[in-house]
């Protein structure tokens, strides 16, 4: 049966160093859970991933390098499952669908999430991602606004600007919603959202 070869081929290729980086950046952020960042280790991390110290660093220089690697793995995540929706749906739809896979990925990714805004002023690779993600989302944003009807532009009460403090003001809506528990993220995101439908004036 080739074909059957073939998936099996497949599923096997992927490299020894794909696995253990998969296995250092899964580590880091159960340790984030555990210990937090500043508690955690260079040599935690390996002894989480199965590796020495001396593996560890041929993949990254520092704990700060896994961890901004992590949040790079987390934001393109969140920014996959949010812009296919956010191009193709009806504006209402895009707007609902845009929050619930939002949610999701605090849900799931939180701590890593929370760990990327307090690092972002202080670790420059981090900021630029976080502020790239944030670029990105103000896009979409920006998009859904102006399919609803808002007017393309910068000022106040145009859509591009109006995408702007729709996306920092969900950022820390979620931040904060996040420290409490997945109840108070669901409430968030219902805020959230009725704030961008009123924004998209399609809700009042």
């Amino acid at each position: 049966m080739p074909g059957h070869h073939a998936a099996r081929g497949r599923r096997t290729t992927e490299r020894k160093g794909d696995v253990r980086e998969r296995a250092i950046l899964d580590t880091c952020e159960a340790l984030l859970v555990q210990k937090g960042y500043d508690a955690m280790t260079v040599g935690d991390i390996a002894q989480g991933a199965g590796i020495t110290r001396g593996a560890l660093y041929f993949y990254f220089g520092s704990k700060q390098e896994v961890v901004t690697a992590l949040v790079a793995r987390t934001v393109e995540h969140l920014w996959e499952r949010s812009r296919a929706t956010a191009e193709a749906d009806e504006p209402r739809q895009a707007i609902a669908a845009a929050m619930r896979r939002t949610v999701e990925l605090w849900n799931e990714h939180g701590l890593v999430m929370r760990t990327a805004i307090d690092l972002s002023l202080s670790v420059p690779e981090i900021g630029e991602l976080w502020s790239r993600t944030a670029d990105l989302f103000i896009t979409a944003i920006t998009a859904v606004l102006e399919r609803a009807g808002v007017q393309a532009g910068t000022e106040p009460d145009q859509a591009s600007a109006m995408a702007r403090a729709l996306c920092w003001m969900i950022e820390r809506s979620f931040y904060h919603a996040s420290r409490e528990s997945r109840e108070k993220l669901q409430e968030a995101s219902s805020t959230c959202e009725h704030i961008w439908l009123i924004s998209a004036g399609l809700t009042t």
